[in-house]
């Protein structure tokens, strides 16, 4: 009997991705969000990750990004369900701040995705990932080798694939193999008024994951936005 090239235990996912026709800044993505909420109501926690007045300690199922200078709305599994209130009570002109923003809707795709750990990996770009919090700020900047840097980083992205698997209910079965190759730049971005620093990484690991979901801090807010690479690509 061969040996299996995966893990016996997957988790399938519903994604859905909603993507609309008129441009918007990164800056103004916090803005397009609360335009959202407001119109949903927030009695619909998915949508803003809070609840009884406190954070949503889960994996958000609905996910807010910029791609391609357009808006986009990530739902997943429970957020596919939930979305419908969103076009029950969609209004065509809603406002960023004070500017006029027409809410016409691009492309509505739905796929379904199987999540499990294999033997191979796959390769991927991470844009713009929050790793650092207040535990591992301080004692990343401390860290004067740089692979030892990169494995804090690297351990840091393993946790936040495990995360992701608790959120949509995954039990990981087998380790997560993760190996970051190239840190390709670093932004300082403000994030709630706090100056945070945003990695943009190409890494490999051995857990399948669909194009545009996020990881990290602030993932329902643009950051740590995926998307697959070729290999020939990744090796370049």
């Amino acid at each position: 009997m061969g040996c299996s090239s995966y893990s016996t235990n997957m988790k399938k996912i519903r994604f859905l991705d909603i993507s609309f026709e008129n441009d918007v800044q990164a800056w103004e993505l916090p803005t397009f969000r609360g335009a959202v909420v407001a119109m949903v109501g927030r009695d619909h926690v998915l949508f803003h990750n809070h609840q009884n007045n406190n954070f949503r300690y889960s994996y958000p199922l609905i996910q807010y990004k910029q791609i391609n200078k357009k808006p986009h709305l990530i739902c997943i599994d429970e957020g596919v369900d939930d979305v419908h209130h969103f076009f029950e009570k969609k209004q065509e002109g809603i406002f960023l701040g004070e500017r006029p923003y027409e809410l016409k809707v691009a492309s509505i795709n739905l796929n379904q995705f199987t999540l499990q750990v294999w033997d191979k990996s796959f390769h991927y770009r991470l844009y713009n990932w929050l790793p650092l919090n207040q535990d591992n700020y301080a004692l990343y900047h401390q860290l004067t080798d740089a692979q030892e840097q990169l494995n804090l980083l690297q351990k840091t992205l393993t946790g936040n694939i495990i995360s992701l698997a608790k959120g949509i209910g995954w039990e990981v079965d087998r380790p997560v193999i993760v190996q970051i190759k190239e840190i390709q730049k670093v932004n300082m971005i403000k994030v709630k008024g706090v100056v945070r620093e945003a990695f943009t990484i190409t890494f490999r690991c051995n857990v399948f994951l669909p194009n545009h979901i996020s990881l990290g801090k602030n993932a329902s807010l643009g950051f740590g936005v995926l998307t697959e690479q070729k290999k020939q690509d990744f090796a370049n």
